[in-house]
């Protein structure tokens, strides 16, 4: 008896010693509210919660992000950062030297990221070397959607440069159609800048939007860059000023516009509503050579040692890099899978353009960061561009005076 109640006592003293297992937790904080965007990041919600974890969803609405920012800006300060926040770009190095990122190497190790994922894309997902971000996809930026049947009624095309478009814009303006779905938000307005300074020539995008080259912002081609802002400004409609992006990709969608410059999320938009690209939509890429790129992460922060968020954070990054997701979530939201070894075979014909432009543009040396969605720079001197580019297209300022104003914008952001 006397051996038996000390071996139970014994047993009881080892149970109580096990370290209790984490149960993942995360708060995520991410601005993926319109139809084809909630839909995808409910793939994550469940895969997360069919592993055991979870999920506080804080979704913070605004398609550029900028209220998300200030609301994780917030928290931060209060000392309640979440523990994974949508971040992209410079803006994961920015918060890093902040120091409040937690480094995932060792999912990203065991994982095998630095196998599948390309260079150029992985660049953006590390500080001072660590992982310190877990891509998602890759949007391509400069897409042209079109709506099948008006098109085909008026006999166009989707357009290969800026004059053809032009063109195509005015003669639907004379059969009483809207050329181009736009929303008047300061991030739109540079979404269809940055287009059109591609179209310049992708050697004069670096120059301008990436190195932030005082002679090419300064010069005749970002004149006629304004040119071409003033004109398109032309061909939206009166009630454009304030419209969220997904109500322009609905215009597309029911017939009230024929165009939208727009990235690939507006695809997810026609897809959520049962659209068929080739039948449907159609897409193109805006006119001129080059792929403009926006990879969607998630950052995690320092969320000083609790187990269960930081098994969350681990969670969390092993499946959104995995093969799985990147499957299910990209077919979802209109992007492609960000590894290299995932198959298109269930992907749509736009999907297998935007892949097959990515590895020609990769090759070729005209993958660019995008800068009116957060890739190529940092906050003050993209802030300072946008600020002049909806300033110029909302008012009557001239061409030459807008590229003045650009170029003392960001010397001054410098």
């Amino acid at each position: 008896m006397k051996t038996t109640s000390v071996l139970a006592a014994s047993a009881a003293v080892t149970c109580f010693a096990l370290p209790a297992l984490a149960e993942p937790q995360a708060e995520v904080l991410h601005w993926w509210t319109s139809g084809g965007e909630a839909k995808s990041v409910a793939v994550l919600q469940e895969e997360f919660a069919e592993r055991g974890g979870t999920w506080t969803d804080m979704p913070v609405a605004g398609g550029g992000g900028d209220a998300a920012m200030t609301a994780l800006r917030a928290r931060v300060l209060s000392g309640n950062a979440p523990t994974a926040v949508q971040l992209k770009g410079p803006a994961i190095q920015e918060w890093y030297e902040e120091g409040v990122l937690a480094d995932i190497s060792d999912v990203a190790e065991e994982q095998g990221w630095a196998d599948v994922l390309p260079e150029q894309l992985a660049a953006h997902m590390k500080c001072d070397g660590n992982w310190c971000a877990a891509p998602v996809n890759v949007h391509r930026v400069n897409w042209m959607w079109g709506n099948t049947e008006i098109l085909e009624a008026n006999g166009i095309e989707m357009p290969t440069t800026w004059e053809e478009f032009n063109a195509a814009a005015e003669k639907l303006q004379e059969a009483g159609i809207t050329p181009l779905a736009h929303g008047g938000q300061a991030w739109q307005d540079a979404t269809i800048f940055e287009t059109v300074v591609l179209g310049m020539g992708a050697d004069f995008y670096q120059q301008a939007l990436v190195e932030l080259d005082p002679e090419a912002l300064g010069s005749d081609t970002m004149v006629q860059v304004f040119d071409q802002m003033r004109t398109i400004r032309g061909y939206v409609d009166d009630n454009f000023s304030g419209r969220d992006w997904n109500l322009a990709t609905a215009m597309v969608m029911n017939g009230e516009a024929a165009f939208q410059i727009m990235g690939d999320w507006a695809k997810g938009e026609f897809l959520a509503a049962g659209k068929v690209p080739g039948e449907d939509f159609t897409c193109a890429a805006t006119p001129g050579d080059g792929f403009l790129y926006n990879v969607d992460s998630f950052a995690m922060f320092d969320v000083g040692g609790d187990e269960d968020k930081v098994a969350g954070q681990n969670l969390l990054a092993e499946l959104i890099v995995g093969p799985s997701f990147q499957e299910t979530f990209n077919l979802n939201k209109g992007s492609i899978p960000v590894r290299s070894d995932v198959s298109l075979d269930a992907f749509d014909m736009c999907a297998h353009l935007s892949a097959e432009d990515m590895a020609a543009d990769a090759e070729a040396g005209t993958l660019l960061p995008s800068y009116a969605h957060g890739m190529a720079l940092r906050g003050e001197p993209a802030g300072a561009i946008t600020d002049v580019v909806t300033a110029h297209f909302n008012s009557e300022m001239s061409s030459d005076e807008a590229v003045e104003m650009l170029v003392d914008a960001v010397a001054n952001a410098m």
